[in-house]
């Protein structure tokens, strides 16, 4: 048998290992984001509350009154408005994140099978694989969040800005042009790389220790455990900065596509503290750290799994 007839009979995650991955990484994240998706608009809708563009001023009705508020004013499937963005966005997010942080662990950084990794070494590889993901998908998260937005528009009797997802991209682009869809990347890429050093150094970390120190093996008693540790990280290091992301991609721009609120993220940051308390910067956690405990149970699952199914090594 030729080297050339050799490698295509080999199974595809072994030709095609990285590409694998990502499209394993995506479909197990597509699952989890619909599942959980609920929550995060009910998390996004608690955010924008306090803004002095949100209008009328709007009870602070607490997660499950808002999710509730949600679902009997604008209908149940609203608590699934902007899911279609949000699945692009994690099926790039996560599959840019997931191979790059497993290059950096196993290549760059030299993980070694069977023995610890440094805690500084996942930090890097969970950071700098969050920052490189969400670099990429920062316009399908602009326009998840922008049409999370649009049944409060309507019930205050303001139009509707997109018919869409496509229209959203298409108005956005046209507006402020391919640099409008990258509004808010700053402290999305921020958010991201905090998300990341709690999710996926957390989990990483959590696993091998239990692995390596405890009679648990490499099953879902295990990865139950590390999600639920890495869930919690992630709301506690992500939620500030996903305040200011939000706000940041949902304010009103000019023509050039510049804010009228805010001038940076640290500006953003700064007028949040000031106008409304250090807390506000944790606006949203309880939905935050309520949709990010079962998101993450629900993908380590499934991912572990499929890799399983898949013949590819555990993560």
């Amino acid at each position: 048998m030729s080297p050339a007839e050799e490698e295509r009979s080999l199974p595809l995650p072994e030709r095609w290992p990285r590409a694998s991955k990502f499209a394993l990484s995506a479909c197990a994240a597509a699952v989890a984001e619909l599942v959980t998706f609920p929550l995060d608009l009910t998390k996004t809708r608690l955010q924008i509350q306090g803004e002095a563009v949100a209008g009328p001023a709007v009870p602070y009705r607490g997660m499950l009154r808002t999710a509730a508020g949600i679902a009997q004013e604008e209908g149940v499937w609203k608590l699934w408005q902007g899911a279609t963005p949000a699945v692009y966005r994690h099926i790039v997010y996560t599959g840019v994140r997931m191979v790059t942080y497993e290059h950096l662990r196993d290549s760059m950084l030299g993980r070694a099978e069977g023995e610890s990794f440094p805690l500084w070494k996942a930090v890097v590889g969970g950071v700098s694989a969050g920052a490189i993901g969400q670099f990429f998908a920062s316009p399908t998260d602009l326009v998840k969040v922008q049409m999370q937005m649009e049944g409060k528009r309507k019930l205050e009797g303001k139009p509707l800005r997109f018919r869409g997802v496509h229209h959203a991209f298409l108005k956005i682009l046209s507006e402020g042009g391919v640099r409008g869809l990258w509004a808010g990347w700053v402290p999305n890429v921020q958010r991201a790389a905090l998300v990341n050093m709690g999710d996926l150094t957390t989990y990483d970390t959590v696993k091998h220790f239990l692995l390596l120190n405890t009679t648990l093996v490499d099953n879902s008693v295990t990865h139950s455990v590390s999600s639920a540790c890495s869930g919690l990280a992630a709301a506690v290091l992500g939620t500030p900065a996903d305040v200011v992301k939000t706000r940041i991609m949902n304010q009103p721009r000019d023509k050039q596509g510049r804010g009228l609120l805010y001038k940076s993220s640290m500006d953003c940051l700064i007028q949040t503290v000031q106008g409304e308390g250090f807390m506000s910067l944790y606006k949203g956690f309880i939905p935050t750290w309520m949709r990010m405990a079962p998101w993450s149970l629900v993908f380590w699952l499934t991912y572990e799994q499929i890799r399983r199914l898949c013949g590819v090594t555990s993560f």
